[in-house]
């Protein structure tokens, strides 16, 4: 069945659309840039980073661009003074809930916090840190879990179930209390449906997740090839 023909604003600029399409697919294919954490192509979209938030004619509120389907006749605004101030307040608000220390971090120079927080320009926190006392798992023979540096993006709970399909991962608590855990909150290296693909950890947007045996600075990661791996599998945001 053909999917239905919309066109769209955004910016200002006309562009074509299929229904069903998110407004972030939509912009990402017009050209624009628009922020994301949460976001991994090839995974469903949960919005849960709300870096992405945009401005729809009409609404009265700002809406996640990557669980947004477009409509006929919209008019999105990607870019103004207003977006740029919630999404530094989203970015400090994430620095500023647990112990992001990128001095000491295996991820450190390839983060995507990082680098979201450089290409959005926040130089400094203005909350106060909460300096949660988090654990370390390092169960795991292969990787390890660092609770300090999650940002509860979901992407490694997103990938174990919808590529893997081990589904290790989920999200326990409410709030500032959430927090990844392995199969019935267990250790992770007594996970038993763990099959140590490796795919969460190249999924990890930060060093919450990495792989033993790298120093400060080592941990590269390889999301595009999650991304490549879940289109093969058929797997749509």
């Amino acid at each position: 069945m053909t999917q239905k023909k919309l066109s769209v604003r955004i910016d200002g600029e006309l562009v074509n659309a299929t229904e069903g399409q998110s407004i972030l697919q939509v912009a990402r294919a017009a050209g624009k840039y628009i922020p994301t954490l949460c976001y991994l192509e090839g995974l469903s979209s949960v919005g849960a980073c709300r870096l992405c938030i945009v401005e729809v004619s009409g609404s009265g509120r700002l809406l996640p661009a990557c669980t947004t389907p477009v409509q006929d006749g919209m008019s999105v605004t990607t870019n103004s003074p207003k977006l740029a101030r919630y999404r530094r307040i989203t970015l400090e608000l994430l620095f500023a809930e647990r112990n992001h220390t990128c001095s000491v971090c295996v991820s450190n120079g390839n983060c995507e916090l990082q680098a979201m927080a450089k290409t959005l320009g926040v130089t400094s926190i203005r909350y106060p840190h909460n300096f949660p006392k988090l654990p370390v798992d390092l169960s795991h023979t292969r990787y390890v879990l660092d609770h300090n540096r999650c940002i509860l993006c979901t992407r490694c709970v997103r990938v174990c179930a919808e590529v893997e399909g081990a589904h290790v991962w989920a999200v326990t608590a409410r709030g500032i209390q959430s927090k990844i855990v392995s199969d019935l909150n267990q250790q992770w290296g007594e996970a038993s449906n763990c099959t140590s693909c490796g795919k969460c950890v190249q999924a990890c947007p930060t060093g919450a997740l990495a792989e033993k045996g790298f120093a400060v600075e080592e941990m590269t990661k390889r999301s595009d090839h999650i991304s490549m791996i879940a289109g093969r599998k058929g797997v749509h945001a």
